[in-house]
């Protein structure tokens, strides 16, 4: 059994994404973001960083695994599935995971930033995360042109590029002629597990209070 901190953001659904395709049981926890509840001392006891989400495995004496891909690769390793065993094959997945984790992830976050959340609108700081994440997305398409997956079968590194890139429309980059990636985007979007796991933990109406201080700090807390 493994306790699952976490909030919906595309950090936090690549984990339960990979907990449900995984058939692992786990407990959920909500962290509420916009309550700083992640800056706690109880929490930074488990995750130094203030981030989600974080796990617990019961099962391994309590073990604790913070950041998102350390968490994938910690999961595909204890069940052997998600990523190949074999040295090449592994190394696939950790090119396109690390791909993700320091690509993806921080620029289109910044371009979800500026776009979103920056009170004050700086065109500049706008195009240049957006461009950037356009580009990543144009790596992306150029490897689905040669493979169904982007470490040719479906690992983890798919399940955390896609927990960003489905999202695109919120950072306000377009995926307009990139067939390829439209058709990983789908293609994941109608496995069972992502439907379940992308909803974790299940959205609740906020109050207005709760809305107000989310606008100001979803954008950079997760």
């Amino acid at each position: 059994m493994l306790d699952l901190y976490t909030a919906a953001t595309p950090n936090g659904i690549k984990v339960s994404i990979a907990l449900e395709e995984l058939g692992l049981e786990y407990e959920v926890h909500r962290i509420e973001l916009a309550r700083k509840q992640q800056k706690e001392d109880w929490y930074l006891a488990l995750n130094p960083n203030g981030r989600i989400p974080t796990i617990v495995d019961r099962d391994e004496g309590n073990f604790v695994v913070f950041e998102s891909g350390a968490i994938l690769v910690y999961l595909a390793e204890k069940t052997g599935r998600l990523m190949p065993a074999d040295p090449k094959g592994r190394s696939r997945v950790m090119q396109w995971l690390m791909f993700q984790m320091g690509g993806v992830g921080p620029m289109q976050g910044q371009a979800n930033v500026f776009y979103r959340y920056a009170p004050e609108k700086i065109p500049y700081a706008i195009g240049r995360y957006q461009r950037e994440t356009r580009r990543l997305y144009e790596v992306l398409e150029r490897r689905l042109r040669e493979a169904e997956f982007l470490a040719g079968d479906y690992s983890i590194a798919d399940i955390a590029n896609w927990s960003w890139v489905k999202s695109h429309d919120w950072a306000g980059v377009s995926i307009e002629g990139l067939p390829n990636l439209q058709r990983w985007l789908t293609a994941i979007a109608e496995r069972p597990a992502i439907v379940r796991g992308r909803d974790i933990p299940k959205r609740e109406e906020p109050s207005d209070d709760e809305q107000e201080r989310a606008r100001r700090v979803s954008g950079i807390l997760a």
